[in-house]
């Protein structure tokens, strides 16, 4: 990590002098690289992770959302001048890099987000270490290549495999400016109390129980294809899942038999297989814990309508499969709702009000994304008023936001100022300046000393 931050440090001295030019043409060309190779990596993502092949293109093509928005990062680094604000005095202001810049990223979507972090960073001028995870780490590789390929600069984009000893020494290297960081919440917590006690700007995303309120008029055959993929796509290994559903007034019957339909029809299988929709869990230690959520759930009062525990698929039994799982009339005081689960496990709440129902979803110590269904505009618009989230979906179960615009959740799902990409990203990576001028007009002739009052106006 040492040697690895050393090579950033000494990159900088030039990178951080480039142009803006230079270093969005080699941007551009690691881009149609990207696009170019987008198949191979995901057929890595696939053999490390185990997400079916599509998703791990989708996971693609999100993070090169991102590398578009670094190729025009010459708009966001634009300054501001006011003119003659006082006689002959002008005030300017810009942002400027950091220096050295590190990210420390999750397994469960190895490619996108690293590449939510570096596109910026080395776009304004910064220079990246970056530690991804120990469990599927040569996507993280492969990009390096790439953006090596593309002109990059040797010691611009450095890549370091370790755990938390390669962490902890990024936490407290006193060349390191600035860490990004996407994970679990206790971990996130851990992150920015150790980097901000270092003295670093710090952005750590943590973890999420994101709810979606179903009220009575919405379309239940929609919200119901909307829980079934936002709750089970990736096998539920995402901070944006749905993992609680709250159902508003008497449809909750309704609903869950209509969710439950659609899960048991979802293909579970090896995730280079084109007919699976949903791939194996990242290590057996991970199905366990997530197992042991749905076996305890009906003696802590959760009715168990689809118990995925037993899954198996036939020809990979050694895989670390996992069924799908579906808990009714779940209490606020059941481990399932209360904890993360990070697997293939839907929670539904009742609730008899709108008022009920937000009140649920405000009390939870997560504040990552949110959805609400309805047909009424005006119970929407109060939703995405009132609801404590920093991310919110009317009628979009997984509302991540596009690249232009920033991600990031409240409360225990974020800690540190900044979102994550966007104008954020942009603000993150780098620090403001602002230069008063004053320069004498050559017309004006010398005219000796004067005692009286500065002629501003």
């Amino acid at each position: 990590m040492d040697a690895a931050v050393a090579a950033a440090k000494d990159a900088y001295l030039t990178w951080g002098q480039s142009s803006l030019a230079q270093r969005t043409s080699i941007l551009f060309r690691f881009r149609a690289l990207l696009d170019a190779h987008r198949d191979e990596i995901a057929a890595l993502i696939t053999a490390e992770h185990g997400k079916v092949h599509s998703d791990a293109l989708g996971e693609v093509a999100r993070g090169l959302e991102i590398v578009d928005l670094a190729c025009g990062i010459t708009v966001q680094l634009k300054g501001e001048l006011s003119t003659q604000v006082a006689s002959r005095v002008d005030v300017s202001s810009l942002r400027q890099p950091l220096g050295v810049v590190a990210g420390i990223t999750p397994f469960n979507f190895p490619a996108m987000v690293p590449m939510w972090m570096f596109p910026i960073a080395i776009a304004c001028g910064n220079t990246f270490v970056l530690k991804p995870s120990e469990k599927d780490p040569s996507a993280a590789v492969r990009l390096a290549e790439l953006l090596a390929e593309a002109g990059l600069p040797d010691g611009v984009f450095n890549v370091v495999h370790g755990d938390k000893v390669a962490v902890d020494r990024l936490l407290e290297h006193p060349d390191v400016k600035a860490v990004s960081f996407v994970g679990s919440t206790p971990i996130a917590r851990y992150i920015h109390t150790t980097a901000s006690a270092n003295g670093k700007r710090v952005q750590a995303l943590g973890g999420a129980k994101n709810h979606m309120l179903v009220l009575p008029d919405a379309d239940l055959d929609a919200a119901a294809d909307a829980a079934v993929s936002a709750a089970y796509g990736s096998a539920g290994e995402r901070c944006m899942a749905i993992s609680a559903v709250v159902a508003v007034g008497a449809i909750g019957d309704t609903l869950v038999e209509k969710i439950r339909e659609r899960a048991e029809k979802i293909k579970i299988g090896p995730g280079d297989d084109p007919a699976s929709e949903m791939g194996p869990l990242i290590t057996a230690a991970h199905r366990d814990k997530v197992a042991s959520y749905v076996k305890g759930a009906a003696d802590e009062g959760c009715e168990v309508v689809l118990d995925g525990t037993g899954h198996t698929v036939e020809g990979y039994e050694d895989g670390h499969w996992i069924g799908i799982s579906l808990l009714d009339k779940v209490p606020t005081s059941a481990k399932a709702y209360q904890d993360e689960i990070f697997g293939p496990v839907l929670c539904v709440l009742r609730a008899d009000t709108y008022e009920e129902g937000l009140a649920l979803i405000n009390a939870s110590p997560f504040g990552n994304g949110t959805a609400v269904f309805t047909r009424d505009g005006g119970a929407a618009r109060r939703f995405q008023l009132e609801v404590e989230a920093g991310m919110v979906g009317v009628n979009v179960p997984i509302p991540v936001p596009v690249g232009y615009h920033s991600f990031g959740g409240w409360k225990d799902s974020l800690f540190g100022d900044h979102h994550i990409y966007g104008n954020d990203g942009t603000h993150f990576y780098t620090r403001g300046k602002v230069v008063t001028t004053r320069w004498p007009d050559p017309a004006d002739a010398p005219t000796g000393v004067d005692l009286g009052f500065p002629r501003n106006h």
